[in-house]
């Protein structure tokens, strides 16, 4: 069995992640006005009547800024944690609204997902982990540490949005002042690069097929030199790159059990899709 993930837009001017089957799909996090998302979807074939649920990570403006009037226009409803929906300003119709726990798990059809919580400077920040037919997707952002919630789920991931907000180098060096350079390194902001490429390489399962590279500083990163650094030791691992700019493609990702000591999962690849 398969799941399909995409990336809507990544980065500080909004984030929206798509994980989904044949018949349903969620969004995590929608900081993209919803005609954007609208747009973006369509052109990688993706059918938005298939999202029956929307999922909130943290209250900052580029994870919710399109809730509102995605919710209304497709009556979805939107799960956050209690905290998080008072600390974000939304209006939303109450019966829309719906509450968890962390480490509960909520059904949407035939998917699962389970929030988690991580570090980051939010009131009550989570992460989640989507599955479905065997098949788990992490979706792994904002997070100020990889903290032992954070190696615990990537370890169970055949796929991950994984952040790798900055540089060392570029962001010491850069034009940010001290006191922002210091909120997103000093450990409840973002992951550099070098934490991110350490979390992959220490605690990747056998079965990842598939990291997206996500959240990418502007200012602060390089698409280009970010690739090559995790290339370089990826293995049979597809790495992309998820854009501030535009959608990704549409990858396929499927669990197909093997011989033991070899890769479990099948190597994702992008996909033409029609609206499935």
């Amino acid at each position: 069995m398969s799941l399909y993930i995409a990336s809507i837009n990544s980065g500080s001017n909004g984030n929206c992640y798509y994980v989904g089957n044949a018949t349903e799909a969620v969004l995590v996090d929608a900081g993209i006005s919803c005609r954007e998302i609208e747009r973006r979807m369509k052109r990688i074939g993706l059918n938005i009547g298939k999202v029956k649920a929307l999922f909130v990570s943290h209250e900052h403006t580029d994870h919710i800024r399109g809730i509102e009037v995605l919710a209304k226009k497709y009556h979805l409803p939107v799960y956050m944690t209690k905290k998080t929906f008072r600390n974000s300003g939304l209006k939303l119709d109450g019966t829309l609204v719906r509450f968890f726990d962390f480490e509960a798990v909520i059904t949407i059809g035939d998917l699962l997902i389970r929030p988690f919580s991580k570090v980051h400077d939010a009131i009550d920040p989570c992460s989640f982990l989507v599955s479905g037919h065997g098949v788990n997707v992490g979706v792994i952002t904002d997070i100020g540490i990889a903290c032992e919630n954070v190696k615990s789920v990537f370890n169970q991931c055949h796929a991950v949005f994984l952040e790798a907000n900055y540089d060392v180098k570029m962001l010491e060096e850069g034009r940010y002042p001290w006191h922002l350079k210091n909120r997103i390194r000093g450990g409840r902001g973002h992951i550099s690069n070098d934490q991110a490429l350490e979390l992959f390489t220490s605690h990747r399962p056998a079965h990842l097929s598939h990291l997206l590279l996500s959240h990418l500083s502007k200012e602060n990163n390089d698409p280009v030199l970010v690739k090559e650094l995790f290339e370089a030791c990826a293995g049979p691992v597809s790495i992309i790159v998820a854009s501030r700019y535009r959608e990704s493609d549409v990858f396929k990702v499927d669990f197909t059990p093997v011989a033991a000591g070899t890769n479990k999962g099948t190597m994702a690849q992008p996909v033409q899709t029609t609206l499935f």
